[in-house]
């Protein structure tokens, strides 16, 4: 036994002692293989997972150094038959190898002739593969690349993909570093990202994803296709690309729902792109519009099954992936891995906040009772209309003026998921509303007026979500939520994480029935943020 931080457990979990004076360099040493799962204040969860270790793989490490690392830092002796199982996980990606034959096209290889048997065998990844070379060997259908991983991912024999990118058209895009430079943080996600050719960076709300999704433009030098959640942001990422980029506005195309411009760099929205008629998915063909360089997938985490789909087809080309977090509720993680690329850099949220990149910030949950009448009738309500009763409860929106008055003269969101709600919330606040059915002028004028301060509080329905840049927002109050969703709990508290002119802490709080389903819910779409060591301080209403 030695004093190391580091408790490993035979059901793969591993227990990290926070206060431990070699936490720190523990924690960087099993970061690349071990995803965590809970962080509260003294003893944090990770735990080691097959799709975890086969992304250390990707990023070039190796067994040996996982071994190492538990080894090293683990307070008792490592379970044996855990360090067996760490070395044969690891040894499965790379047994198949995908690359380019002059000859022969498209080609799987192993190493091991046994492997390629089995996934011949398998019923489901028979149909795209073609002949057979030899007993190592089978040609690939070309359409297939990006399906084939995800097949040979679902029975655990990951491919390497070694088949190369094609170029796509050249366009020159230099980064117009005037007063500015590349954080180093940024500069190491794109360096990683280039050198594995396509993958996912993992940066926290705030911290700047769009200048590594620039720097890798200016990597590739190619024409760019560009998808994003919706025009406001899509506006957002063409007035960075203008101002810290040589590219210029006649360059950048926009792809929306209002217009429809293919230029050298186009930014398209996840909308439009599956919008359907008559069955169809009319608009799928802006992928083959151009001989792309690059593809870009901002909150890649969020990318729809018809755009997975189609990404299987674009498997030559280079592919980045943005996210704040790679966490699905739909349990598609393996598909990123497997059609966008692997995980290629993962930035902690309280590392970059220590280095004064997002700002701190406290979060608070504020408990308020119902009254009689409402519980009566949130009792007798069917199950499926109960979320919405408690979340929408009356009794709420007194704390909520209350919560708002308290922190008057700051740039205040207040955040729900229920629009009649929100309209109440308006007309109680009396400030503007933006949702779905506002206008993307008019949205984009609220959030203009907003940024400078002339409006200082806006309510604001799930459209705000996601990449929204609101640089002096300091606090957010939750008052209804997508369930369980931990997506939509980081990037609601990534609304107020842009460091503040004058450094001063976020504040953001969720406002919650207590004694409903409201709490529950709470409890588990706090969990991601828990992971990356927010505490949350549970209140009671009348205290604030």
């Amino acid at each position: 036994m030695t004093d190391g931080p580091l408790i490993v457990q035979s059901d793969k979990t591993l227990l990290l002692e926070v206060d431990h004076p070699g936490a720190s360099a523990c924690r960087a040493a099993i970061a690349p293989f071990a995803e965590l799962e809970r962080s509260p204040e003294h003893v944090h969860t990770y735990r080691v997972t097959p799709l975890a270790l086969w992304n250390a793989r990707a990023a070039g490490h190796d067994a040996e150094q996982v071994v190492d690392a538990l080894v090293r830092y683990s307070r008792y002796a490592v379970p044996h038959a855990l360090l067996v199982d760490v070395a044969e996980t690891m040894a499965r990606y790379g047994r198949l190898t995908l690359a380019t034959n002059p000859v022969h096209g498209l080609t799987l290889t192993s190493n091991d002739p046994a492997v390629l048997a089995e996934i011949r065998r398998n019923k489901k990844i028979n149909p795209m593969l073609g002949a057979e070379i030899d007993e190592s060997t089978v040609i690939v259908h070309g359409s297939e690349r990006g399906r084939l991983k995800q097949a040979l991912l679902k029975v655990g024999w990951p491919a390497e993909d070694l088949a190369g990118y094609v170029d796509g058209q050249a366009h020159d895009i230099e980064l117009n570093q005037d007063g500015w430079t590349l954080r180093d943080y940024q500069r190491e996600s794109v360096e990683n990202f280039w050198a594995g050719g396509s993958g996912v960076v993992v940066l926290p709300c705030g911290a700047g994803k769009t200048l590594v999704g620039a720097a890798a433009m200016a990597e590739a030098n190619a024409t760019t296709l560009i998808l994003v959640t919706n025009t406001v942001a899509g506006r957002q990422w063409k007035r960075e690309l203008i101002a810290r980029t040589s590219l210029t506005e006649e360059e950048i195309g926009e792809y929306s729902g209002e217009r429809k411009e293919i230029r050298p760099v186009t930014i398209a929205t996840y909308q439009v792109m599956t919008t359907r008629r008559k069955g169809e998915y009319r608009h799928l063909e802006l992928f083959d519009a151009r001989d792309w360089g690059l593809i870009i997938y901002d909150e890649v985490h969020l990318l729809p099954a018809p755009i997975f789909r189609l990404t299987a087809d674009l498997q030559s080309r280079r592919r980045l992936g943005l996210t704040a977090t790679l966490v699905r509720e739909d349990g598609r993680e393996g598909d990123v891995f497997s059609l966008i690329g692997p995980k290629r850099y993962d930035a902690p949220w309280r590392d970059i906040e220590a280095q004064g990149w997002i700002a701190p910030a406290e979060c608070i949950e504020v408990r308020v009772s119902l009254t009689e009448d409402e519980r009566m009738m949130y009792a007798l309500a069917e199950p499926e209309e109960r979320y919405k009763m408690c979340s929408t409860a009356t009794s709420k929106r007194p704390v909520i003026r209350r919560l708002v008055e308290k922190h008057h003269g700051d740039q205040v969101l207040v955040i729900g998921a229920y629009l009649d709600q929100l309209e109440q919330l308006g007309a109680d606040l009396s400030v503007p509303i933006i949702q779905g059915s506002t206008t993307n002028k008019e949205r984009e004028k609220l959030y203009d007026l907003f940024r400078r301060g002339e409006i200082k509080t806006l309510v604001v329905s799930k459209v705000a979500n996601f990449s929204i840049d609101l640089p002096e927002a300091a606090v957010a109050i939750q008052v209804s939520g997508t369930f369980g969703s931990r997506q939509e709990e980081a990037q609601r508290l990534g609304r107020i994480l842009r460091p503040k002119a004058d450094g001063r802490q976020a504040h953001f709080y969720t406002v919650v029935a207590r004694d409903t389903l409201d709490v529950d819910y709470a409890a588990h779409r706090q969990r991601f943020l828990a992971e990356q060591g927010y505490a949350y301080t549970i209140v009671d209403a009348i205290d604030v």
